[in-house]
């Protein structure tokens, strides 16, 4: 008799997935009996569903660890077949989640019927003490009368045993993970433990994690306390705008969790955390050569550098997002991201402004591949590079708020939360690409257990029922890793080993850095010159990332040139960046410097629609007059006076200096 063929592994996991999708079936079937769903059916409903949803995360892991050369034998369309179980997978698990959900609901009727009945009992109980008390109250004065020491000795010690068992039954301590003050009639305001004081914060030492939609946690981690002199500026920085912040919390305007904008402040310090510094060259430590921006003499430009981390990450959602108060406006929803290890932020600071509807106030969005007209700034999706060979690396996600108080009109910048998001696990491999739904912190990145509003603990005690409402009550950020195909690859490593920033911006970014390396490493005619250099494409795109609305207009402009080029036009490398940069000077330059184009003010609602007016008029009349030379001759078109770094790039102040 023939030995039974060993099946292969991804076999036995596809036979394995038939059996959970089986299993999963039958239960929603079981669960439309909605006739014969009572309270302890439904709980065995609920209860199956997290067995399921356990089995197919071992599925999950299983199936992720799976490679071609493990097989017994060779399969056909291996790569194909793991994605369509990867697919089937996360069917069931979404199919699961809403059943749980459906169980939920109904539940929520009984369980406050039931909240009802207990606190009708809880009155009821309250009268017959309160006339107990009366009759003892009566009794002890006919006792004062006439009672003897006996009786005095056996009312003592009642006395002290309901002392005792009530002290019993209220002296329960509890760790407070914020500060709170109170919000409305019946709050309590309180202060946490001070390790200082000597106190103990042990219980404050449990920590939450973040939650992704898989089988692993992202995140949680405990965030280090930085004590450089940079961010002791930031610190005192942030302090002064704690006295406005904890006004707006006494008077209910904010959550108490809300805080001022780390990453907002780190702006305003100065560029080094801004995309136009990450867009320059860096320097060898000898500061002798350039270390990431080489010269490919056989492809005749600048050499692709692969980076530890490359990939494109998408902004979904932020749900159940705590309001503001009406004493203040919200001028701008918005997430900060960059690059973060738990001590120091080694990336530019990258924004992404949020889209807000009245019939959903609690839920932020975002518009994933901008196209046409939308501008730059409401693009989720992004491009991440970092080349850090830091272990604790991940992403900082930081909600934030632009507003203005309506009795005093000052302006102000709030986190509405924050999320770190770690890239690599113990072992050092990177986490998967797939859909992340990480849980808010409040406070800042470099406190520990401050929730974002307090008033919705996240701390879920009860039935798996209640601590799973507890978790869809808190304040979450919904974002999706994407792995790169072989032409996202090869435009990513074009670009610094180091930067944040929109995909729709992404061919406006090389053409940039392939200008730099012509103007640099090509055409330079000795490389020890450190002289300015005469190139007004080099000496103001920078500017641009600092003006997304810029970066629309040049955006704009050069999508109707290449609209118009022939098919082999648009593979001539060197043909499309004389295009470029004749677009760039008919379209940047005159606007750039123009005396009608306001000045650029974030979250200023009327300076933005003023630039997009002269930006539009601009445009328009460039293509009806065939480009710029008319309007920068017309006596209607002032200019601000002429300075030479309009013309010029200046290397030694421009590039970046490796310290390291």
């Amino acid at each position: 008799m023939r030995a039974r063929r060993q099946s292969n592994r991804l076999q036995a996991l596809q036979r394995r997935s038939q059996e959970l999708k089986l299993q999963v079936g039958s239960l929603l079937s079981e669960s439309q009996l909605k006739e014969a769903l009572d309270a302890s059916k439904r709980r065995n409903i609920y209860q199956r569903c997290i067995q399921l949803k356990q089995a197919i995360d071992e599925n999950k892991n299983a199936l992720q660890k799976l490679n071609k050369a493990d097989e017994t034998a060779p399969i056909g369309n291996y790569n194909q077949k793991k994605e369509e179980e990867h697919s089937l997978l996360d069917k069931l698990t979404h199919q699961l989640q809403e059943l749980a959900v459906s169980i939920s609901r109904e539940n929520i009727t009984e369980i406050r019927a039931l909240t009802e009945r207990e606190e009708d009992n809880k009155s009821a109980d309250e009268e017959e003490e309160a006339e107990e008390e009366d009759e003892e109250e009566e009794e002890e004065e006919e006792s004062e009368e006439g009672g003897g020491e006996e009786e005095e000795t056996e009312e003592e010690e009642e006395e002290k045993q309901e002392n005792e068992s009530h002290h019993q039954a209220t002296s329960k301590e509890y760790i407070a993970v914020g500060d709170f003050t109170a919000q409305q009639a019946g709050d309590l305001t309180f202060k946490p433990y001070n390790k200082e004081e000597g106190q103990d914060t042990s219980e404050e030492e449990d920590s939450e994690e973040d939650v992704e939609v898989g089988d692993q946690t992202a995140g949680g981690e405990e965030v280090k306390q930085r004590t450089d002199s940079h961010w002791s500026a930031v610190q005192k920085a942030i302090s002064e705008q704690i006295n406005t912040v904890d006004v707006l919390t006494t008077m209910g305007a904010i959550p108490a969790g809300f805080r001022p904008s780390t990453l907002f402040q780190l702006l305003e310090e100065g560029n080094q955390f801004r995309a136009s510094y990450f867009l320059q060259p860096e320097l060898t430590p000898s500061q002798l050569a350039f270390r990431d921006l080489m010269w490919d003499a056989k492809t005749g430009t600048i050499r692709s550098r692969p980076s530890r981390v490359s990939f494109i990450l998408t902004l979904w959602s932020c749900k159940m997002i705590p309001l503001p108060g009406t004493s203040i406006q919200v001028l701008s929803r918005h997430v900060r991201l960059c690059i973060f290890d738990g001590n120091k932020v080694l990336s530019n600071i990258h924004t992404v402004r949020a889209t807000w509807q009245s019939k959903k106030p609690k839920t932020w969005t975002f518009s994933p591949q901008v196209t046409g007209i939308l501008p730059c700034l409401l693009d989720g999706d992004c491009f991440i590079r970092s080349n850090s060979s830091s272990p604790d690396l991940g992403i900082l996600f930081e909600l934030g708020i632009s507003y203005i108080r309506n009795s005093t009109g000052e302006r102000g910048e709030l986190s509405c939360g924050w999320v770190f998001l770690k890239l690599f696990d113990a072992s050092g491999i990177p986490i998967p690409a797939k859909t992340y739904e990480l849980f808010l912190n409040g406070g800042t990145p470099y406190e520990k257990g401050v929730e974002v509003d307090p008033s919705v603990s996240r701390r879920a005690y009860g039935s798996v029922f209640h601590q799973m409402m507890t978790m869809r009550r808190q304040p979450q950020l919904l974002v999706k890793l994407r792995s790169l195909n072989r032409r996202s690859r090869d435009l990513l490593s074009l670009l610094p080993e180091t930067l944040i920033g929109s995909m729709c911006t992404i061919h406006l970014l090389i053409f940039y850095r392939q200008i730099l390396g012509d103007v640099l490493l090509k055409d330079r005619t000795s490389m020890q010159s450190a002289d300015l250099i005469s190139n007004p494409v080099l000496a103001t795109f920078p500017k641009l990332l600092e003006q997304p609305d810029m970066m629309d207009a040049l955006r704009s402009s050069w999508a109707e040139k290449e609209s118009t080029l022939k098919r082999s036009e648009k593979r001539d490398k060197e043909f499309l960046k004389a295009m470029f940069l004749l677009v760039y000077h008919d379209c940047v330059v005159p606007l750039l410097h123009s005396t009608l184009l306001p000045p650029f003010r974030w979250a200023e609602e009327e300076t933005e629609a003023a630039r997009w007016k002269v930006i539009a008029d601009f445009l328009k009349q460039n293509q009806e007059n065939g480009g710029a030379l008319q309007a920068l001759l017309s006596p209607d078109g002032v200019h601000e006076p002429f300075d030479i770094s309009e013309q010029t790039y200046d290397l030694l102040g421009e590039i970046r200096k490796n310290v390291a």
